[in-house]
């Protein structure tokens, strides 16, 4: 007898998104085995209207534009803002969002998208599938998150459960769990020493990592050159994801530090374990694995609006530093290689705001929904 189905509602506008519904997914068979089938469906890609059936591509392009992008999401964030935005495109999108539903019929609906969250809901005609809502940015989540509808609303942070009383949401529809992340960026820590050795890194300096992301985003090229223009007491390991471009301009460099160069890695999390300092942007998933490693950061960029309260978290609660000028980065590098008690002190906040069991913690409240009982 086949088991009880859930469909994950998201879409490659960012990484994040696919990122968190995989690490549930990935929890799910690790608490339950076979004994429930999902389905991931992007919501832009797969069913939207032109021009929104464009939006995975579009994406990385218009955050290049960090001003308009900040502008947008400062324009639509606002209960009464958004649901002008939704009523004003329903009538265009609303034969595709009930064709969505109708056509993936699921004993559980998860979305880890804002817009798949409002959309979907409008589009179900009935409570049921049982509906719920995976936030999958930390602090400054944007009001399409949180629709009333929802069964129930799995939050990354205290402040994101605030935000959705502000919008509305009672507070028996809310639970903070951590944001999803894999499972193998939730493992106990390895040892630097062994880590470092198996990984080709030197064991006799301290290690900044610098990530800008899946995409290689931000100003990651004069950010790695300014730490080795400095000349620190470094070893510098620059990771510029899929961004060919970006890694081919690296290598081509001469550096004055030891510095190793790499395109996407699939040992990220043995990355973050076996160094001192991350250098990356502020996205969410990022922020959560680096905390997850104890792994201290400074967070050079930013998305308007959407990432200000990540900064704002991580740097009041005293996991890292904000510094978006190379040399702010250089600057505080040195402080902080001068001081190793900073360092330390900043990976203990790390370790203490970790939530590595959010991604088995939701995918057995969904096991619960289904009356599943683990492995």
């Amino acid at each position: 007898m086949e088991g009880p189905s859930i469909l994950f509602l998201f879409s490659d506008t960012g990484g994040g998104h696919r990122s968190a519904a995989e690490a549930i997914i990935e929890a799910l068979n690790l608490l339950y085995g076979d004994r429930v089938t999902t389905k991931l469906v992007d919501i832009f890609k797969e069913y939207a209207p032109i021009p929104f059936n464009r939006m995975p591509e579009l994406y990385p392009k218009m955050v290049m534009i960090p001003s308009a992008w900040g502008l947008g999401y400062y324009l639509s964030n606002g209960n009464r803002r958004s649901r002008l935005l939704m009523s004003g495109s329903w009538p265009y999108v609303r034969k595709a969002a009930r064709g969505l539903i109708q056509q993936n019929p699921s004993d559980l609906i998860v979305s880890v998208h804002p817009i798949a969250t409002a959309a979907a809901l409008r589009a179900m005609k009935s409570s049921y599938p049982p509906f719920i809502t995976v936030v999958t940015d930390l602090v400054s989540t944007h009001a399409l998150w949180y629709q009333r509808k929802t069964n129930l609303c799995l939050v990354p942070t205290e402040a994101a459960r605030q935000r959705a009383m502000i919008f509305g949401l009672k507070p028996d529809q809310v639970q903070v769990v951590g944001l999803p992340v894999a499972d193998r960026f939730c493992q106990p820590a390895g040892d630097k020493y062994t880590l470092r050795k198996k990984l080709g890194w030197p064991i006799d300096q301290p290690v900044v990592l610098l990530v800008g992301g899946s995409e290689g985003m931000g100003p990651l090229y004069s950010t790695a050159r300014a730490i080795a223009h400095a000349r620190l007491p470094v070893a510098l390991m620059v990771v510029a994801g899929r961004n060919q471009r970006l890694q081919s301009r690296l290598e081509s460099q001469t550096w004055l530090v030891t510095t190793r160069v790499y395109g996407f890695v699939k040992e990220m999390p043995e990355f973050m374990q076996a160094a001192d300092i991350l250098v990356t942007k502020a996205g969410p998933g990022t922020i959560s694995e680096a905390l997850n490693a104890g792994l201290p950061m400074l967070l050079y960029s930013r998305l308007p609006g959407q990432e200000d309260g990540n900064v704002a978290y991580v740097v009041s609660e005293g996991a890292g530093q904000w510094t978006p000028e190379p040399d702010l980065v250089v600057d505080t590098l040195s402080v902080w290689l001068a001081k190793p008690e900073l360092i330390a002190q900043a990976a203990e906040a790390c370790r203490r705001l970790a939530r590595p069991q959010a991604a088995r913690q939701i995918a057995g409240i969904l096991g619960e929904r289904l009356a599943l009982e683990s492995v």
